[in-house]
């Protein structure tokens, strides 16, 4: 079994996310082991999301005309997780594992919001071990050097293009300084801490994504990922502004409020 660099920055990122969001999530009170919890639903939930979303966006490298086929849509070690499905159905995997763990989502996704952006930083280096996702041709001194078999068509004499792998994980770093600045500065709580990761990526990720030049659906003219990050970047905006108006402060209790015994149990059965 190959040793895929790609994989093994995947998984190295999500150690360091689990890590550091348990420790942040124990500062804030919560209990020990509650975030590794959480992870063991929201982690395949999210890889399998990004696939999903990586697929259907860009379908046409596994279903269109010489297309891979479903084959090539399963194999994950070739690249292509879509951030926005890996986010979507990785929120879905938390929220089924802070529920059987008895904890409210808000706290747990502001705990490990810094540990999500750095995982990502760390995980975009494998794009350049499988020399995809560069940007247009570029003389800068750091330009990145692309071999001929890797170049995209119509770029066959343009040697180095922009790395913006490299790019985008600078910008998640310095989101990680942001995010832990402010979440001290503000006693951010109720999600908002996540909800700022979400805004500060999207507003990189647009400028980024202009950047590429790699196979892309569009819309209007723009690429699909572009129209993504605004409908979502907008999204967070406004969810910052509504939360804060309705709760200032932190969360005073990070465990879920329990039933009441007046109640009706529908919980299943064991």
């Amino acid at each position: 079994m190959p040793l895929r660099a790609y994989a093994l920055l995947i998984v190295a990122g999500i150690i360091v996310a689990v890590w550091w969001g348990s420790r942040r999530y124990e500062a804030r009170g919560g209990s020990k082991g509650a975030i590794l919890d959480v992870a063991v639903w929201a982690v395949p939930f999210g890889i399998v999301g990004g696939r999903l979303y990586h697929v259907i966006s860009d379908n046409q490298l596994y279903f269109g005309p010489g297309g891979s086929g479903l084959a090539g849509a399963v194999r994950i070690w070739d690249g292509g997780l879509g951030i926005w499905g890996a986010v979507a159905l990785g929120a879905l995997g938390a929220w089924i594992g802070a529920r059987r763990a008895g904890i409210q989502l808000p706290p747990v996704a502001d705990a490990i919001a810094p540990g999500i952006a750095l995982a990502q930083a760390i995980g975009r280096w494998g794009n350049w071990f499988n020399s995809e996702l560069f940007g247009a041709p570029t003389d800068v001194p750091w330009g990145l050097e692309i071999a001929v078999g890797n170049r995209p068509s119509g770029y066959e004499e343009f040697a180095t293009f922009h790395p913006t792998f490299l790019y985008e994980s600078l910008w998640l770093i310095g989101m990680v300084l942001v995010l832990v600045w402010a979440d001290r500065r503000f006693q951010m709580g109720h999600g908002r801490v996540f909800a700022l990761y979400v805004l500060l990526y999207t507003g990189g990720r647009v400028w980024i994504e202009a950047l590429r030049i790699d196979t892309a659906n569009t819309i209007f003219g723009l690429r699909l990922n572009i129209w993504t990050s605004l409908l979502v970047g907008l999204g967070a905006l406004l969810y910052l502004v509504i939360s804060a108006r309705r709760h200032p402060g932190r969360e005073t209790s990070l465990t879920r409020p329990s039933r009441r015994s007046d109640e009706p149990d529908t919980s299943p059965v064991g």
